[in-house]
């Protein structure tokens, strides 16, 4: 479905700034508007009218702490038709006013190239930010990827976390649902986005998997809030490997992993994460997803 889907998603986050009605989308399509509504709908996770209006709010946000153009200049570069009705939408869905969530800019210390990175984020993560981790719908074939894993020594980096307890089953649809949740807090709250999206597995169970989705940011000043909490993934030396092609084979890039700690003589020195390097919405096809894969590890004797 997300193949089939992938060039009004892009047609429509390209195209922010004109018409993007379900008629136009529906035409593009070559589809009747209820039928795209109804494919749009299950595919994407939202109706395409509040997937416009997420992606125009989000970048008028963004445009807001990193330009310095007139609210009204940026309303209208967004696809608003009125200095009204964005003021609206935005309070709506960020609490506050354009003008006072940019006069209130960031809430921590956030120069020229790191306020560049987050409007870069934004703009490539939200048009697929519930697509993470999206299933097929159909049986995947064998991976016969041979991996290449290296040891990189990494940098401590803040993040944004949720922490959930599911059913291995309800893994992909707890990163669709979690992802989304932790954008817009960081939005909301003035938070400078630093990398793309990532999973942190805390322990995988025959039955159950704790996992923490998750997003890099610039500082974890701001407090722990209701289930987002301010954490940070560790520095240190660690396994890697990029894993290219459908998520759900991703357990492959694990194992090779574990089998190259095994044969190098390391051990494992902490729960292991995977950073979504692409998005589906601009690679429709499962093949040329990208996913690097971190895994701490340690020399035995150092681990006493």
């Amino acid at each position: 479905m997300i193949r089939d889907l992938q060039p009004i998603l892009a047609f429509a986050a390209a195209h922010l700034d004109e018409d993007v009605s379900l008629r136009v989308l529906a035409e593009r399509a070559g589809l009747s508007p209820f039928h795209l509504h109804r494919v749009f709908r299950a595919g994407a996770g939202e109706p395409p009218k509040q997937y416009t209006l997420r992606l125009r709010l989000g970048r008028a946000a963004a445009m807001l702490l990193t330009d310095d153009q007139r609210v009204l200049d940026i309303a209208l570069s967004c696809g608003f038709q009125s200095h009204e009705a964005f003021c609206r939408a935005f309070r709506r869905r960020f609490g506050m006013t354009p003008r006072s969530y940019r006069e209130r800019g960031f809430t921590t210390n956030v120069d020229r190239s790191q306020a560049r990175k987050h409007a870069e984020i934004v703009h490539t993560v939200g048009p697929c930010i519930g697509l993470f981790h999206i299933g097929e719908n159909r049986r995947s074939p064998e991976n016969e990827m041979a991996y290449s894993i290296i040891k990189k020594e990494l940098e401590p980096q803040p993040v944004l976390i949720v922490r959930r307890r599911v059913k291995r089953s309800e893994i992909a649809a707890t990163i669709a649902e979690v992802l989304p949740h932790i954008l817009i807090y960081a939005q909301q709250n003035g938070i400078a986005l630093a990398g793309l999206p990532f999973t942190r597995y805390v322990e995988m169970g025959p039955g159950l998997v704790t996992m923490e989705p998750g997003m890099h940011v610039t500082s974890t000043g701001a407090a722990s809030q209701g289930d987002i909490i301010a954490d940070t993934l560790p520095g240190g030396p660690a396994a890697t490997s990029v894993h290219a092609g459908p998520y759900d084979k991703l357990t492959d890039a694990y194992a090779a992993i574990e089998q190259w700690m095994e044969a190098e003589g390391l051990i494992a020195a902490g729960a292991p994460w995977e950073c979504y390097l692409n998005d589906p919405s601009d690679y429709p096809d499962p093949k040329d997803w990208k996913t690097e894969v971190f895994w701490p590890v340690a020399s035995p004797k150092s681990s006493k």
